[in-house]
């Protein structure tokens, strides 16, 4: 579990470097107190012991708190430049997570293209389940955003490259459309599906988008050996409410797929390095190739 943290604790660990291979390497708290162990160790206990009757230690419960978790949220934390992040089961469950600031009744805002996985939670579950009500826009087009915000809507939801079309989304003139109309992210919380950029390429937190969303099954693991998902914040607020909003839902990533995906995120950085660059090339191809009519790519 990675704690809320003041401003300045997050500018003073972020001092170590601002540059995302390094972060992706030595982002977070990693440090192992028992053995000084180079690279956090799997931690599988479910409860902890406590210093004293009535006082708690770090970790208590491994729901609310685990070491290896910890040790990924807060590099997942550092990587994205948030200031609370929380590890899930899978993206799907740090997507039904978000939902879960959300009063019932509340309408969102949608990038027309989402991924089908989102599409079907919104449609086939919480619209039954929680009376959430979705409009599915073309978000770079921000005058009909804004013309479809409504009393109560409570979420601005945006995925960027849009998952399998890579449809991109202009972040900061859709953040600043939907601020100078609605100012209080308390009223509407602006989420970005960061799954197929990753902080490599952007980091939706410095445009002014509120949360983030992964599913770091995809590049953030980068083996295809594990699946979970995360959320991560700048937002105080919303990070005190995701805190006890996890421990209350559970659906957090166990310690396996936590100690996983921080091995993946190691090399994140020449991965990601690597496939984009074979991809342009692959896109540029194609674009010239006379049997191909379109090519969808960034």
């Amino acid at each position: 579990m990675a704690e809320p943290s003041a401003s300045a604790q997050q500018a003073k660990r972020r001092k170590k470097s601002q540059h995302v291979a390094t972060i992706a390497i030595h982002g977070g708290d990693q440090h192992d107190p028992g053995h000084g162990a180079i690279f956090p160790p799997i931690t599988t206990a479910s409860t902890f012991i406590q210093p004293n009757l009535g006082e708690e230690g770090r970790f208590a419960y491994s729901r609310v708190g685990n070491p290896t978790r910890s040790a990924y949220e807060t590099a997942l934390m550092d990587l994205e430049g948030g200031v609370y992040c929380t590890a899930t089961a899978s993206g799907m469950a740090a997507t039904s997570l978000a939902l879960e600031l959300l009063d019932q009744n509340s309408h969102l805002i949608v990038m027309s293209g989402v991924y089908g996985g989102t599409h079907r939670l919104f449609e086939q579950v919480r619209r039954r389940s929680s009376g959430l009500d979705f409009t599915y826009l073309n978000l770079n087009n921000v005058e009909q955003v804004c013309d479809n915000i409504r009393e109560n809507t409570r979420m601005i939801w945006l995925e960027t490259p849009t998952n399998p079309l890579c449809e991109l989304v202009d972040i900061s003139k859709l953040v600043s459309a939907v601020r100078a109309k609605q100012p209080d992210p308390q009223k509407i919380i602006i989420c970005a599906d960061n799954t197929f950029a990753t902080a490599w390429n952007q980091q939706p937190l410095k445009f002014g988008v509120d949360l983030v969303m992964l599913s770091t099954s995809k590049f953030i693991g980068g083996h295809s050996d594990m699946i979970g998902g995360a959320l991560i914040t700048s937002n105080e607020a919303i990070g005190a409410k995701l805190k006890f909003l996890k421990s209350a839902v559970g659906a957090v990533a166990g310690p396996f797929d936590a100690y996983l995906a921080l091995r993946g995120l190691k090399t994140l950085d020449v991965r990601m390095e690597r496939q984009c660059s074979n991809a342009q090339k692959v896109a540029e191809f194609l674009e010239k190739h006379p049997r191909v009519m379109e090519v969808y790519y960034p």
